[in-house]
């Protein structure tokens, strides 16, 4: 999947591209494109004027990215020394109707549309490099930093992020509220997509020592921006707004401590209010002329602010602001910047360098072969390291946008052959489609007995999931996983799964299997694909939930569906005996998997 909206561009995945990884029980095909015809036409050449209304979808006359040989006679050697197969676009190119299931799916159509640019971008640049070689470099560091800092003629100090944010990544600025007044923001920005008049705004944490019109004394507050959307609602600090009452990753979206009555005087003053009248002490943890230590924390939820070692606040992500949207930090206002660094950035491993490359490589399925077990991986585009540890941990049994980000996801889909790239910018609303490409691949692109679908934050015993699936001896019908028969739909706006009653009006879903690990037989998937082909097939966002629904409507069209739960299937992360483990990071998963070799024992590795 492309991600767009990184410095230069589109694809960006540069932050959010969630693409398919596959990885098979017996392993994927490879087609007969040649990267000559894939880097001088544009997959995209058949989108309709239904995704692109601004421009009419590319004809085969005009559906070239780059200048055609003929035109560029530099490129013609590029072409007669490359037979190179692209089989990350094999799923690509059976989403020619994926216009005609966007209802119900938000930024879908832009989605669609902005990835034709992100594509151009990328192929322009291949071709750029392949005619200067020796250009290429790391192109997404693990950190970035500035010391020294100065502001630019704008009025603001910027650092870019070249390859975007994942979980786990942070940004720490150190400085001093001014004299003047004190008050500053730091904001964590986007790209502007092509059409858009502004760049949007993931997250401004702004301070107002001297208060606003709605707080007297010091507060803070965060919001997003999208052109969109505009400017959303306040998270204010402190505040007994109802929108502050929902946790984000279980921590508090204001520090209860911030705004009320400092009740020992064994702190330094550092972080108090001066006393007015009589009036007692609060605390605050900025203060005009005393340095704080800033940290921004990427999390699963939100983004986790920390001063001086104190969490503070947590502002939870908004719809259409992820933060592997974000390229640059800036900092504006009376702030006196001593310095700022970005770390725990995506990097991508040195190909040329790996020792175990080989040993890693996907290899291609015979013509013909059938598959007895798809798994379908969700990854961020830049989720390198999540990629690598599962390509070195569990994928190992034995049968048993952002320009930079794009163009170090294209070397990792050819140096290791397991990922699929879809054709639409990644926004958490689309993640559905993303579903049906694990389908249309299974189905499609090769035969598979079951599909299974996962997260790159998952460990997965491939071998145990085939078992109990086989012993099942369920061949049609079947939607196996951690089946939840007795949910209904989030009403609470604030929720991150929130659903209108305009999105499903009913207070119950159907049967559905959790996320972090479930498996279909290939008559579902085959209906789902056939059903995608005639324009029939019905949106939800929430993908678990929409293959639950996809699966009752089949069952109340006659199909006997065996719906069959596993406990052995952990959710919320690792128990003993699991045989899937969610939310595990690199680090876990590495542990876990030699725990395995060592012991044979489903082992965590909290």
């Amino acid at each position: 999947m492309w991600t767009t909206k990184q410095l230069c561009i589109a694809v960006l995945i540069t932050f959010f591209s969630p693409l398919i990884v596959r990885h098979l029980i017996a392993n994927s095909p490879i087609s007969a494109t040649s990267r000559y015809q894939i880097l001088h036409a544009n997959p995209l050449a058949w989108l309709s004027n239904r995704a692109d209304a601004d421009a009419p979808a590319a004809s085969p006359a005009n559906a070239q990215a780059v200048p055609s040989p003929a035109e560029d006679s530099s490129s013609m050697d590029h072409r007669n020394s490359s037979t190179e197969r692209l089989h990350w676009l094999d799923t690509w190119n059976h989403m020619k109707q994926l216009a005609n299931v966007s209802t119900g799916l938000p930024h879908a159509t832009e989605a669609i549309k902005d990835a034709r640019t992100a594509w151009e971008s990328l192929t322009t640049a291949t071709v750029q490099n392949a005619t200067s070689p020796g250009t290429e470099c790391n192109l997404c560091p693990y950190s970035v930093r500035r010391m020294n800092a100065s502001k630019s003629a704008g009025g603001h100090f910027a650092m870019d992020i070249p390859c975007g944010l994942v979980v786990g990544s942070s940004i720490t600025v150190i400085g001093t509220p001014g004299s003047l007044s004190g008050n500053f923001w730091i904001d964590l920005v986007g790209t502007a997509l092509p059409g858009e008049p502004e760049e949007p705004i993931v997250l401004r944490y702004g301070v107002r020592l001297t208060g606003d019109k709605l707080a007297q004394g010091p507060v803070i507050v965060q919001n997003a921006f999208t052109a969109s959307n505009g400017w959303g609602y306040e998270d204010r600090c402190p505040c007994s707004n109802s929108n502050n009452a929902t946790p984000v990753d279980d921590l508090e979206r204001c520090n209860s401590m911030v705004g009320r009555e400092e009740k020992s005087r064994m702190n330094s003053t550092r972080h108090t209010g001066p006393k007015q009248g009589g009036k007692p002490s609060t605390y605050f943890p900025f203060k005009q002329g005393y340095l704080a230590i800033t940290t921004l924390r990427i999390a699963l939820e939100g983004i986790h602010m920390t001063v001086d070692g104190k969490h503070v606040t947590s502002f939870a992500y908004r719809a259409g602001s992820e933060p592997w949207f974000g390229t640059q930090v800036r900092i504006s206002g009376d702030f006196k910047l001593a310095s700022a660094i970005a770390s725990g950035l995506p990097t991508s491993e040195d190909l040329e360098n790996s020792l175990d490359l080989e040993m890693l490589k996907s290899s291609p399925i015979p013509d013909g072969k059938d598959l007895d077990l798809l798994i379908g991986i969700f990854s961020t585009a830049n989720n390198f390291k999540r990629r690598m540890a599962i390509r070195r941990t569990w994928m190992q049994y034995d049968a048993h946008t952002n320009l930079m980000v794009n163009k170090e996801l294209q070397n990792e889909a050819r140096a290791y052959g397991d990922i699929q790239v879809l054709p639409f910018v990644d926004y958490y609303s689309l993640i559905t489609w993303k579903t049906l490409a694990i389908c249309i691949y299974g189905t499609s692109a090769v035969s598979a007995k079951y599909l299974m679908k996962t997260d790159d934050d998952a460990f997965v015993r491939v071998h145990e999931i085939y078992s109990t699936v086989k012993q099942l001896n369920v061949s049609n019908g079947l939607l196996y996983g951690r089946i939840n028969s007795d949910s209904g739909p989030h009403r609470n706006s604030e929720s991150k799964w929130y659903i209108s009653p305009e999105e499903w009006p009913e207070e119950r879903y159907p049967p559905w299997a959790h996320g972090p690990g479930y498996v279909v037989s290939e008559d579902i998937a085959k209906t789902i694909n056939i059903w995608y082909k005639t324009s029939r097939l019905k949106m939800f966002k929430l993908e678990d939930v929409a293959m639950g629904i996809w699966v009752g409507k089949m069952k109340n069209d006659g199909l006997p569906v065996r719906y069959e739960t596993d406990e052995r299937i952990h959710i919320d992360g690792c128990k003993e005996g699991y045989i899937v483990a969610h939310y595990q990071e690199p680090r876990n998963l590495l542990c876990m998997w030699e725990t395995f070799l060592r012991t044979n024992q489903a082992m965590c590795c909290n």
